[in-house]
Parts: structure tokens; sequence; C-alpha cells
């Protein structure tokens, strides 16, 4: 909820003395696409993967560490964060060893090793890329580190795992303070360097919105916001009624969290925050709370009442469906007619088969198809089989009307504010946001700001401005990033993982104290993270118990709970 980041640049802002070290921990598409960014456009160094899919760990290393044809080399390659952290631990002890490592040995050859004889504590930092729930125990357990984490959103699955991830990584403040006032004095000074997932905050389109709205007040005050995250018809599919985030396990863990938490976040980046974070502490300038928050959504349409009745009662799976040709979510649609058949080989198709790649050129492309088709067959019966082993795996080939389901696939979220009686700046405003699952568009977000002089309108690839005085309209088409970049949230994977980069490399080389460099780069602190979370927890608990939630009362009384 913080400062406006700055433009990223494709080289280190430090003045080379040493390349700042990472591990990826998780290669999956977000792995992937924050290794592709720290490669190509920083000066940081991927040196490590943990990742216990043997395909997609070699493949990673072959394109962003080892590189192809190569081998690994030790230190480089682990089957899971657990086995990394065992050796990492026992590298640290030899490195303080009286036999430690001489920077002239023969097996020190690759660039990234290159790198850390300069660095006695091993990598700089963490990318963790796991699936969400896992998040709380690998930072808990990596925490003794002291390393730099970047951590995939959302951080946690509950109210009380954020509050523990704040508590491990800052333990002399136990909370982050109820406050709002003395919040950030009441924090110690970081140690490391810590960001989230919230890459909304970080694509040349946002970080333009936000500084016509904050820096260059182009509409006046802002009056009220209007945000849609449109998911798209069959990615909600994909991800939310087959996938690996398609049921709520714990209060407040639905779609609104696992898709749209950095929505959340992103209005309140608009609307709470201070124009710059480093400003904010030389100023005692503090994020603007919301005084409510109400939500209203449900599963719509994902659900056996509305299973269309050719279907039959018994069809659970789009394989054996007599209708399945009708169907618009038919996964031999989805997967096969759509994609593999197109020749597109990633997303999705390789979450289905991780490894669909190296079938079809090592088989052919036959093989790659029996190879999906053989996972869309996989299928259960109710009762057969242990509710938890069916909530472990995904279950592509499902019908989407007989899965399991739990998450809203409609939701509304509105928030409120009162004037700010300290800063009378800072006025009264609402938003609303809306995440609605059956879309054309997929993941291109639009939306409306209203001023006292003037109005946006935004979408993914331009920003409308209108003057109420002049009578004039401006349209700032924002440069649109590479086909590459574009994929990973309009540049915003680039702009999160840069600035990380960037961070890490202004501490490791003495630049800059860890607190500045986390203001200047990351413009959010773990505090402001946990906070953004807390809203998306509020907003669930206003639409199960179909309430106004209080922002201050709610988030007093949660601190209290935690404590």
């Amino acid at each position: 909820m913080s400062s406006e980041v700055p433009k990223a640049t494709t080289t280190s802002p430090s003045s080379g003395q040493r390349a700042p070290l990472f591990i990826v921990i998780g290669a999956g598409s977000r792995g992937n696409a924050y290794a592709r960014a720290v490669k190509t456009t920083t000066a940081g160094v991927v040196h490590a993967v943990a990742e216990p899919h043997e395909f997609k760990r070699r493949e990673f290393g072959q394109k962003f560490i080892w590189g192809a044809g190569n081998s690994p080399q030790e230190g480089q390659e682990f089957a899971d964060w657990r086995e990394w952290l065992r050796w990492e631990t026992e590298r640290r002890k030899r490195a303080t060893a009286p036999n430690a490592l001489r920077a002239d040995d023969e097996d020190m050859k690759s660039p990234s090793v290159e790198a850390q004889r300069s660095n006695p504590g091993g990598v700089d930092g963490v990318f963790i890329c796991t699936l969400d729930e896992t998040h709380v125990e690998i930072i808990q357990a990596i925490a003794p580190l002291n390393l730099h984490i970047l951590c995939e959103k959302p951080l946690a699955l509950s109210l009380n795992d954020c509050l523990t991830v704040y508590r491990t990584l800052q333990p002399a403040s136990p909370t982050p303070t109820a406050d709002s006032q003395n919040q950030h004095s009441a924090a110690p000074p970081p140690q490391t360097i810590f960001s989230i997932g919230h890459v909304l905050r970080y694509s040349p389109h946002n970080t333009t919105l936000r500084k016509l709205l904050l820096t260059d007040r182009v509409i006046g005050d802002i009056v009220s916001l209007e945000h849609t995250e449109p998911v798209g018809w069959w990615h909600f599919a994909h991800s939310y009624v087959r996938g690996n985030w398609r049921r709520a396990t714990s209060l407040g863990d639905g779609s609104l969290l696992t898709k749209s938490c950095h929505d959340i976040d992103f209005i309140l980046w608009l609307l709470c925050s201070p124009a710059s974070l480093e400003d904010a502490r030389v100023h005692g300038h503090q994020p603007h709370f919301p005084r409510s928050v109400s939500s209203a959504g449900s599963l719509t349409q994902f659900r056996r009442a509305r299973k269309p009745p050719g279907a039959g009662d018994s069809t659970t799976n789009c394989l054996s469906c007599p209708i399945e040709r009708e169907c618009n979510y038919s996964a031999v649609k989805i997967y096969h007619d759509r994609h593999l058949a197109q020749g597109h080989r990633a997303w999705p198709v390789d979450i289905v088969c991780p490894d669909i790649e190296d079938v079809h050129r090592t088989k052919g492309a036959d093989a790659a198809r029996e190879s999906l088709f053989s996972r869309l067959s996989e299928d259960y019966t109710v009762g057969e089989q242990p509710d938890a082993a069916l909530a472990s795996k995904p279950w592509y080939g499902r019908c989407v009307y007989e899965a399991d389901n739990t998450v809203c696939d409609d939701q509304v979220v509105t928030l409120a504010w009162d004037d700010e009686q300290v800063a009378p700046w800072r006025l009264a405003k609402t938003a609303t946001f809306h995440m609605v699952a059956p879309t054309e568009s997929q993941c291109k977000r639009r939306g409306r700001i209203y001023g006292t002089q003037g109005e946006i309108e935004y979408d993914s690839c331009k920003i409308s401005v209108y003057d109420f005085q002049t009578g004039e309209r401006s349209v700032l088409e924002i440069p649109r990033p590479s086909p590459e970049r574009a994929e990973s949230h309009g540049g915003g994977d680039y702009g999160l993982a840069g600035q990380f980069v960037r961070a890490v490399d202004a501490v490791v080389n003495g630049e800059l104290d860890v607190e500045t460099a986390q203001a200047r780069f990351i413009g959010c602190t773990l505090e402001e993270a946990v906070q953004s979370h807390a809203m998306v927890f509020a907003a669930e608990e206003a639409r199960r118990e179909e309430r106004v939630v209080r922002w201050d009362e709610w988030w007093q009384s949660k601190l209290e709970e935690s404590s």
C-alpha cells in the first residue's frame, strides 16, 4: 500500500561488486516467470532450484542455471526445499571450518559459483513459488538463514498464518500494531528484504495510473473507484473448478484470496497509501484505511443444479459425456482443441501434463495427445476414497458441474472511507471490486475512477482521462510489452522480480540499508502486505456473515485474538 515504483531498468543499481544469487523454490509457471525476469532484466543470478518434479526441475535448470546440454554442479539442484535447507545448513558449517573452499578450487567454474566465492552466506535471496499452503512452513524453516525473500501470493491461507509470518520475520514486534498512526514506529527496522507477489503494483500500466492519480492529481481528489477482474470462462474452470485452487480449506481462503488478493492490494495501493513510502517515513504519513468492508458473492454456475440434463446423472467425466461436443467447458475442447491441437503445449496444457513438452519432443504428437487424454480420463467416485485424497490433487477431466469446488465464481467487495481527521486532504471515498468468472476477457482488468476534477477509465492497454474544466479527453496508450512480458501480468512479473533483485543488490553491496532499499525498490513493507491480506479476510468474513465489517474494530479484535 505504498510508494510509486520506479521504472525498471536492465542493470543493477549497484556498482557491480558482485551479482546477488538466488534460489527458486518451485519450478512451475510462477517460478519460471520470475527466473526469466531475473535472467533477462537484472544483474542477479539464478543459482539453484528446488523442485520435486524431475522434468520441470531439469528444464528449469537448463533454461536458467546450468544451460542446455550441461549438468548441474553441487548446490544447484534439489528435489525439494527441505533438501536444499539441509544442504545449505551443512554448507554454512563447512564454510566456517578451517578447510573452507578456496577461491582457486578447480570445480568453481560456473558464473554463479564464481559469484558465490565472494559470498560466504551462499545465496542471497529466495523466490518461494510453491503451492499456497506451503508458504508458511517454508518461511518459518528458512527464516534463521536471514535471506531476502520474495513469496508468491497469497502469503498464507489464513490471517493467523499471515501474522505468524510477520512474527517469524520480525520477531521483536509480536504483531502489527492496530494503531495506524504509530504502526511504523512500533515495528523494528527490518533485517532482510521481503516482497510479496502482488504483481499489479509493478506493471508499467499501473505505475503510470498511480502517478496520474497521486502525484499529478489529474482528476483532483478521488471520490470513487470501480475495478473489475474478468477471470475468463475457461480459465476459471481450469484453475478454480478443476485445479489446485478449487476448494476453500479454511475461513477466508476462497477465490478472492487465491485469485484476487492482488486486486484488493491494488485498490489499497491507489486509495490508501502515501504517494511515496520514502517520503512517508520522513513525514510520518500513514495509510488511510477504509472505515468499512462488505461483500456479496457465491458459487453460482459450477454446481450440480446447473448441469445440462443431456449429460446424464451418472456422467462425471468429459471423456464419457454424451454431450461433450456441445459443452463449453469440455476438457477435451479446452485442453486439446483450443491448445494442444493448435500446437500450444505451454500453460494450461503443461499444468495438466508437466512433461508434455518432453513427450512431444521424444515420442511425437500422437504420444503427447495420448498422455493428455490419459490425464483427462482420471476420475473418482464420491465415497470410494477419503475426501482428503480427492482434495489433494486436481481433476482436469472432471465435469465442472460434478466437481468438488467450493469457491465463489462471482463476488463483489465494497470498501468505504471516512475523511481522515489528521490529514484532511485525504477525504471520504468508496471502491468496489468485482471478480467474475464467465467473461470473454481473461484477466484483462478494467475500471473507472471518479474524481472532483475529472474521470479516468482504464483497461489493460490504455488510460483515458476526461477533464471537467476543459471538456477534453486524453488517451494514454501504454507501450505494449513484448508478447512474453505481456503474458506476465502486463510486465508486472518483470517489474516485481526486478525491483526485488535491485533491492537485494543494493543491500548486499552496501549501498543502502534494508529499510531504505525496501522503501525505494519494493514500495511496500511486510506489515503492509499482512494488512493487505487482512482486508481480504475481512471481506470474506463480511460475505459469509452477510454483514458490514468495521475495519478498525475488526482489525483490533483479530490482533487481540492472535496475541
